[in-house]
């Protein structure tokens, strides 16, 4: 997984994409400018193929003024890379010559569980799940994200913007 430095990416201002990437469906999630928030978008049914699915991704970049895509990295509950982790992988390898934004990567165990979970605790019923849970799994990515870039900028003892234009310290 490539990872960029702490001042390039966390503290860069502007809205990030959430990607999870899915064999028929990829979800999407948006953060907030201040990269804070991330909320769940939309969810892009497959086509034949990946430059079709990255054209659709391309083109919500570009609709939400989004300067970052961050993908879900499938790992096993080991942390090591299996087959899914390897055909993502492959997949972002593509997106970062498709996308004209950085392409991150960020752990995901999980997120489908969580996603599916807050699915069922709000009463959606099964069939009502399958239709949004990868957008929810993305958003889970997304915050899981954000808030790990957060921590980092924070344990580093980095000044981080407040949205109104002024820094914080660290408490």
């Amino acid at each position: 997984m490539q990872t960029r430095g702490l001042g390039e990416m966390a503290l860069r201002p502007g809205r990030v994409i959430g990607v999870d990437l899915g064999s028929r469906r990829i979800g999407l999630a948006v953060s907030d400018d201040e990269r804070r928030v991330a909320s769940a978008l939309c969810v892009l049914h497959r086509g034949q193929t990946h430059a079709e699915d990255h054209r659709g991704l391309a083109e919500v970049v570009g609709e939400t003024g989004a300067n970052l895509v961050v993908v879900g990295m499938p790992l096993s509950l080991s942390g090591g890379a299996g087959p899914a982790a390897t055909a993502v992988q492959a997949e972002v390898d593509e997106l970062r010559r498709a996308l004209a934004v950085p392409v991150e990567c960020c752990d995901e165990r999980y997120s489908t569980v969580i996603a599916q979970r807050a699915l069922a605790a709000g009463g959606r019923r099964p069939a009502a799940r399958r239709a949004v849970v990868d957008k929810i799994a993305a958003t889970a990515v997304l915050q899981t994200w954000l808030d790990r870039q957060r921590a980092r900028v924070l344990s580093a003892g980095t000044p981080v913007p407040e949205p109104s234009g002024r820094s914080a310290g660290t408490a």
